[in-house]
């Protein structure tokens, strides 16, 4: 056989595997910190970031619970038991990586936009939130998207800081924890109550996910 001929050969299963290394890469890079947790008292959401996986336990504060993340392929669904970080946030240790993303713990300011990203049964969603104050009110707040009206289930979904034409760098600053009303001279004024960087120190504080514990799939990486 020439060494023309030679080449050709070797040449040839390369590029039919190029799609399917493509594939393996998207798999990879498509995916999203958002996850979606049902325990026995109903359904919540919650993000899975560098310091593991944090969510405000408000349909269940303690037991078994299930944590369904999404890669480029399609959903996981891990069994885990809910545990206590401190204040209002609780974590859960599943045994593959999920898809994280970083920690924020500068609060942001009056004026700022910020971005909320969710997950429903129709796939994931983002709404834009502008960073409001209140004399009255400590902590993190914002305006409120109609969608989150009437939908106790977003509860828990992240709030990021998103640097311009960067969505892949986002940062979390704090989940979705509910509405506030207020009286003012004019009727009510309503607010988005964020859980943010004052609480989120306390998942730092645990430390990251061991990762030697962690169980490598080959259907996920």
């Amino acid at each position: 056989m020439s060494p023309r001929n030679t080449l050709h050969g070797l040449l040839l299963p390369l590029l039919l595997l190029l799609p399917f290394l493509g594939a393996c890469t998207g798999v990879r890079t498509l995916s999203e910190p958002v996850v979606h947790i049902k325990t026995s008292g109903g359904e919540e959401l919650g993000v899975c970031t560098d310091y593991g996986l944090v969510f405000l336990g408000r349909s269940a504060r303690s037991g078994p619970a299930e944590v369904t993340s999404w890669f480029g392929d399609g959903p996981s669904i891990e069994k885990v038991v809910i545990e206590p970080v401190g204040g209002p946030i609780y974590t859960a240790s599943t045994e593959i990586r999920l898809p994280d993303c970083t920690l924020e713990f500068r609060s942001p300011k009056a004026g700022e936009t910020l971005w909320v990203h969710g997950r429903d049964a129709a796939g994931p969603w983002k709404e834009k939130v502008v960073v409001l104050e209140d004399p009255r009110i400590f902590g993190l707040v914002t305006t409120v998207p109609d969608r989150l009206r009437g939908h106790p289930e977003y509860i828990g979904a992240g709030v990021f800081v998103v640097p311009e034409e960067r969505e892949h760098e986002k940062r979390l600053a704090g989940l979705v924890s509910g509405r506030i009303l207020l009286q003012t001279k004019d009727g009510e004024r309503e607010y988005l109550a964020v859980v943010g960087p004052e609480h989120l120190w306390r998942l730092v504080a645990r430390g990251a996910p061991d990762r030697k514990g962690w169980i490598y799939r080959e259907d996920i990486l």
